[in-house]
């Protein structure tokens, strides 16, 4: 996507840094949370499932499954020694999703309504 990736041999096995061809990225990590991943820079704002945190508060991800910048992009094995702080936005619910459930010929319908909650994260840092 953004050319040919060298390997920098300098750094242990655990972590591998691949180096890109005169790019500046800006700096981003990707988390897991909520059995998903997110991949975030600074000033994001993203939507995961709930974590029973109230508004104002920070939370910090300690799963953070790679990072990278302008000097490179690091891959930890499983994890890379690096936090993600995030500010706690809004705790919600998502639009309104409609289960209709019917059995031709019984005369059985069964309408369900289901409203995933959420928690919105503005991320504030990343620090390695």
């Amino acid at each position: 996507m953004y050319g040919v990736f060298e390997v920098a041999s300098s750094t242990p096995l655990s972590q591998r840094v691949l180096r890109k061809d005169n790019r500046c990225l800006q700096m981003f990590a990707i988390v897991v949370t909520g059995g998903k991943q997110y991949k975030v820079s600074e000033g994001d704002i993203i939507f995961v499932e709930k974590l029973g945190i109230e508004e104002g508060e920070t939370y910090t991800f300690e799963k953070v499954l790679a990072i990278g910048d302008d000097n490179g992009f690091v891959v930890g094995t499983p994890t890379v020694d690096a936090t993600v702080t995030a500010s706690v936005v809004k705790n919600g619910k998502g639009k309104k999703i409609h289960v209709i459930k019917y059995k031709p010929k019984k005369d059985s319908k069964k309408h369900i309504g289901h409203r995933q909650p959420y928690t919105k994260l503005q991320i504030l840092s990343i620090s390695k």
